[in-house]
């Protein structure tokens, strides 16, 4: 049984280093669900983020009594793109702020110009 090619992670803006900022158990957890999406599945704790469009996927992770997100889609054929990672501040609903909500939506016409550019296709 010949092994798949993982799909690429692409990191918008500031995504990565974000992201290396979390807590190591909380890097380990979502690293195994880009790993998942890399691999074509779909993480146990990735849900739809909503009002965003279609495969854009939230992670969520508790540490401590801190709450961190990261962002990303699973739109295009070829490569996983990690819009955004973030520690929610707010202490009052689950719900996610509009201005990260604003920040995804930009980074994922960013993705779509990339992956256009990158990988030729629509």
């Amino acid at each position: 049984m010949a092994k798949e090619a993982l799909k690429p992670v692409e990191w918008v803006g500031s995504s990565k280093g974000d992201l290396k900022k979390f807590p190591g158990a909380v890097q380990d957890h979502v690293g195994f669900a880009l790993y998942q999406a890399q691999t074509g599945l779909r993480h146990r704790d990735a849900k739809s983020l909503k009002g965003v469009g279609a495969n854009v996927l939230e992670v969520i992770s508790r540490h401590d009594s801190d709450t961190y997100r990261a962002v990303y889609t699973v739109r295009f054929k070829a490569a996983v793109y990690v819009l955004h990672a973030f520690q929610k501040k707010a202490k009052r609903g689950i719900a996610t702020p509009k201005q990260e909500i604003d920040l995804v939506k930009r980074r994922l016409k960013e993705a779509e110009q990339h992956y256009k550019n990158t990988y030729g296709e629509g």
